[in-house]
């Protein structure tokens, strides 16, 4: 299977999702135990769900499963989070810090650095190329980074999550503009729960591709699974009503950050 899918758009918007993928190579799935084979930290359905809120984007997704190699974390190992319980570039457990491998079959360091290659480089390739391309086209491009996360575990962090967790590395990967537009359409979100730079302040997509001041601007969405899944538990369900619901905040988060980049532009222009 390749390792990522790309629908092209001719707009300024692209969306990555990187963690949306479930597919695990054999001599990785036998090394995985039951609960690794569950794959219950996967981003459920955000295809779905945020397919066709802005027809002209471009997507690029990474058909692998986090628990093969993580998309979003720097390929040199770091953290993204020092000090706070995480998981890693080849996670060796799941987000409860339970184990997810067989005893003695946790990857080493050949293993992973094959895993880079064959999965995690391609993926980022793929997705800066994308980037670049529609950077020629416009001059700005917007990259908007799609993720999901179960409400409440507790190895992670207190209590529950807001459902809307805006990430901007503390303002760092985008516009000003781009950043206060999207924290207001999601505290004005009816029913919903946000929160900017909270405890999801962007991974290392949106830290290492958000450069603003050379017309590439990234922002991290993280939603809590219950404002779009019917239960936040197997067979993690997708439920039409609730994200329903939830498109419409969505689609504006997303057409605000189009109109932006798209001032940005002219700006350049005139």
């Amino acid at each position: 299977m390749e390792p990522f899918s790309i629908r092209r758009g001719d707009g300024n918007l692209v969306l990555a999702m990187p963690h949306t993928g479930t597919f695990v190579p054999p001599g990785v799935w036998t090394a995985l135990n039951d609960r690794g084979r569950a794959l219950a930290d996967t981003d459920w359905h955000l295809d779905r769900l945020y397919g066709g809120l802005v027809l002209d984007a471009t997507i690029v997704s990474a058909n692998f499963h986090r628990y093969v190699i993580d998309a979003n974390r720097d390929p040199s190992g770091q953290s993204l989070y020092p000090g706070q319980n995480t998981t890693g570039l080849c996670p060796l457990t799941d987000f409860e810090g339970e184990p997810i491998y067989g005893e003695g079959k946790q990857p080493d360091d050949a293993e992973i650095a094959r895993r880079l290659a064959t999965y995690h480089a391609p993926y980022h390739a793929a997705l800066l190329a994308e980037l670049e391309r529609v950077r020629r086209k416009h001059g700005v491009v917007v990259l908007y980074d799609c993720h999901s996360i179960r409400s409440r575990i507790a190895f992670l962090f207190d209590g529950q999550l807001p459902d809307l967790n805006v990430g901007t590395n503390d303002g760092v990967t985008c516009a000003p503009q781009m950043e206060q537009a999207v924290a207001r359409i999601c505290t004005e979100a009816p029913g919903f729960t946000s929160v900017l730079n909270g405890r999801f302040r962007g991974g290392w997509t949106t830290r290492h591709y958000g450069r603003p001041q050379h017309g590439m601007h990234a922002i991290q969405m993280e939603l809590a699974q219950h404002t779009h899944l019917a239960t936040e538990a197997a067979p993690f369900a997708y439920d039409e009503r609730k994200a329903e619901r939830l498109r419409a905040p969505l689609k504006a988060v997303l057409e605000a950050l189009v109109a932006i980049a798209e001032e940005h532009t002219n700006k350049q222009d005139s």
